[in-house]
């Protein structure tokens, strides 16, 4: 993709993402965090994983920011029989040209919605690896591109609830962010069954962007300063969790990566061209929690060992001095 950061200013980009977040708002009540979060993952050119119970909105957000962004959309349904061809596509012989045609996956669409994600086998999770590392899907020996911006909004239910695999660790190390919904508060719910009973909110939504002014609010994004200072405190993070006693599994490097990612739209978002520590303790528990695994025996009932020992960490490591950055 191009730097088209030079085609926008700081007050199209605030504009822009305003509207956008205005428009998922309308859909999704009381939810400014995951709506957030959301738009971060599709301009940092990650993938997001919204974790919860069903029924507390998880694919609507998905569909708000689709219809949001003018962008093609497509829902994948997990489901213990879905093969890995019918995410990613399988070539079929054309009789009359005596030769194969590759007949294109529910995976090629700008915004891939993965329902219920671990309800199907590993091997067809693992079918969407290759497309949310490197933007293609391989089959049959043949390469083929996925549209820009590609963003996979997998949602999931916790694996407490029957008929669940695990998602593999590599798989969770795809996803930039993974996030809860949550229950909607008294106020947010009531105003729901008032307004959803005759008319789907979704109906009402339209396009406030099209592909070609994300690949622009992503060039911005892109271009916005991390001085080494920063970059040096994200790697300290990252360390820390490698070496905590609580954690059995430390952040990835790709984890430290798309936390650097991640910040720089968090701080375009706030109107700022460079990165402050606060970006990354900001979105620290939303972009690493997901990849570690606490050491054995450190779980104990009702307690979040993860996300404890990530807040731990933030109160631990050295903030780097604000006349560094």
């Amino acid at each position: 993709m191009h730097d088209t950061h030079t085609q926008i200013t700081a007050e199209q980009f605030a504009a822009q993402t305003s509207a956008i977040l205005t428009s998922i708002g309308e859909v999704i009540d009381g939810k400014a965090d995951a709506v957030r979060n959301a738009l971060v993952c599709l301009l940092a050119e990650g993938h997001l994983l919204i974790e919860d119970v069903p029924g507390v909105g998880k694919t609507m957000l998905a569909r708000a920011l689709a219809g949001s962004v003018d962008a093609t959309v497509r829902r994948i349904q997990f489901t213990p029989d879905l093969l890995p061809g019918d995410v990613t596509g399988v070539s079929v012989y054309n009789p009359v040209d005596r030769q194969f045609e590759f007949k294109r996956g529910a995976v090629f669409a700008q915004i891939v919605i993965a329902d219920e994600i671990n309800r199907s086998s590993p091997k067809t999770q693992s079918a969407l690896l290759e497309a949310m590392e490197e933007g293609q899907v391989t089959v049959d020996g043949q390469t083929h591109p996925l549209p820009e911006p590609f963003l996979v909004v997998a949602t999931q239910n916790p694996l407490e609830m029957e008929g669940t695999y695990a998602l593999p660790e590599a798989q969770r190390d795809r996803f930039m962010m993974r996030i809860s919904m949550g229950y909607p508060d008294a106020e947010a719910e009531a105003l729901m069954l008032r307004q959803r009973d005759s008319v789907n909110p979704l109906d009402a939504i339209a396009p406030v962007a099209d592909a070609a002014a994300v690949a622009q609010l992503i060039g911005w994004a892109r271009a916005v300063h991390v001085s080494p200072a920063v970059e040096e405190y994200a790697v300290s993070l990252s360390q820390a969790t490698r070496n905590d006693p609580g954690l059995h599994l430390g952040a990835s490097p790709r984890a430290t990566l798309q936390l650097v990612r991640a910040a720089k739209v968090w701080a375009a978002l706030d109107g700022r061209e460079f990165v402050i520590p606060d970006d990354l303790t900001d979105l620290l528990v939303p972009v690493f929690a997901h990849r570690l695994l606490p050491a054995r025996g450190v779980h104990r009932a009702g307690t979040q060992p993860v996300e404890t020992a990530l807040n731990q960490i933030i109160e631990r490591v050295r903030v780097p001095l604000a006349a560094r950055f």
